[in-house]
């Protein structure tokens, strides 16, 4: 299911870096707008710092992370 797309007010200089980036990358300025927004919205879901937290496997003992004075 195919769907368009129009971006409107962009300022002149975004128009002509997505006609750079198009063109080094031998594609049409069409092209290297879908090719962005998938590579924006297809990242990995960022996990939030409790699941990083909650990852980490549990190594060594309580009193290795004591402070010292």
């Amino acid at each position: 299911m195919a769907h368009s797309l129009t971006v409107r007010n962009l300022a002149p200089e975004i128009v002509r870096a997505l006609k750079e980036r198009a063109a080094s990358n031998g594609r049409s300025v069409q092209a290297e707008h879908r090719d962005i927004l998938e590579a924006a919205l297809r990242r990995p879901k960022r996990r939030s710092f409790a699941e990083v937290l909650a990852s980490m496997p549990n190594v060594g003992r309580d009193s290795d992370f004591d402070r010292r004075e």
